[in-house]
């Protein structure tokens, strides 16, 4: 079953950007389905993310916010 991943984003922020790049490149090693919402559509999403992005939700139990901890992304998804 793959996992559940929700990357909170805005347009223009770079490092959104580069948790895109990152997380597209791991969908080759791992089983996942990437999901990238825009918090600036969102009046709630805006008001809890804005100061955290990128924030990643994996399998709906996993949060993590900006700096990332890609480490502990990779050892999530395995």
């Amino acid at each position: 079953m793959p996992h559940q991943v929700i990357l909170y984003a805005k347009p223009g922020c770079h490092l959104c950007e580069e948790a895109l790049q990152l997380l597209n490149a791991l969908r080759v090693e791992f089983d996942l389905t990437l999901a990238e919402i825009d918090i600036t559509r969102d009046s709630v999403l805006h008001a809890k993310f804005f100061d955290q992005i990128p924030v990643l939700v994996i399998d709906d139990r996993l949060t993590f916010g900006a700096p990332i901890p890609w480490a502990a992304v990779r050892a999530a998804l395995k």
